[in-house]
């Protein structure tokens, strides 16, 4: 994991999987040495988890492969 102050001048940017409702919703801040993943109702008050980006983009490959799929 990344230091949370990594991610304090992210941008962050709507899922487009989040659905309109506003049940499911989750934020990425994309910053220069980690990625930032939130809750999109709570907004700057959503506890942050905070990842380096090596292990971001692991994460995303193995979503993108299957690799957690059911």
């Amino acid at each position: 994991m990344a230091e949370l102050g990594a991610v304090s001048s992210a941008v962050w940017r709507k899922s487009s999987r989040s659905n309109g409702g506003g049940a499911q919703c989750v934020e990425v801040g994309f910053a220069f040495e980690a990625r930032g993943v939130r809750d999109s109702k709570l907004g700057e008050g959503s506890p942050v988890l905070a990842f380096e980006r090596v292990a971001w983009s692991r994460f995303l490959s193995s979503v993108k492969n299957g690799s957690f799929d059911l």
